[in-house]
């Protein structure tokens, strides 16, 4: 119940967005994206989405959003700098 409603929640956001509506499994894997560019760690995407291992789901979502890799190496570049200040 609680999983179909965060679907439906989901698909209602995408609809307001103008994104067409997706099969079930387009829609978990837009969510998992959609995640990764929100910020979430990639530890917690892979409990939500119920995989064994983090690495199935990096190995299936991390290259996919060009957003997540720029926040990535944003976000080093900045530690680096922290350092040399």
């Amino acid at each position: 119940m609680v999983l179909t409603l965060k679907i439906h929640t989901l698909k209602a956001a995408m609809e307001h967005l103008g994104v067409e509506s997706l099969p079930i499994h387009s829609t978990r894997h837009t969510h998992a994206v959609m995640l990764l560019e929100a910020g979430w760690s990639m530890k917690v995407i892979q409990e939500r989405l119920g995989h064994e291992s983090m690495k199935t789901t990096s190995d299936i979502y991390s290259h996919i959003s060009e957003s997540y890799e720029q926040k990535s190496m944003d976000q080093f570049n900045d530690f680096m700098k922290s350092l040399v200040k």
